[in-house]
């Protein structure tokens, strides 16, 4: 979804900066972002404290809650397809294969369940 907007918007972004943060995305804020998730998905509560700070400093208090939704929803939703054995469609798993080499993304634990 990140990618495909991004074409739409005419921004050009490194999608290698998700899962590297010493890689700059191209997306405005895309550093503190990636940091923010980063520490979400940890166990470090300074860290994630410090992220919060970081994040509403740079995009307001506002964008703390709505970025803690979306990861929310995000993590919800993979949690559900996990749990029932939804596999990708097709057609996405043959029009993401370059990003998921690029990415590592077929490596996760939870791609067995995806990819079959």
């Amino acid at each position: 979804m990140l990618r495909a907007s991004a074409e739409k918007s005419g921004v050009t972004i490194d999608l290698r900066g998700v899962v590297d943060p010493s890689v700059p995305t191209g997306l405005p804020n895309g550093e503190v972002l990636v940091t923010f998730v980063a520490a979400l998905l940890g166990r470090d509560g300074a860290a994630l404290q410090d992220a919060r700070v970081a994040l509403a400093a740079s995009m307001g208090a506002d964008a703390v809650v709505a970025v803690s939704i979306i990861a929310a929803n995000f993590s919800r939703n993979d949690r559900i397809a996990n749990a029932t054995g939804i596999p990708l469609e097709a057609d996405f798993v043959k029009l993401s294969e370059d990003f998921r080499a690029a990415l590592g993304i077929d490596n996760f634990a939870s791609a067995r369940n995806t990819l079959g």
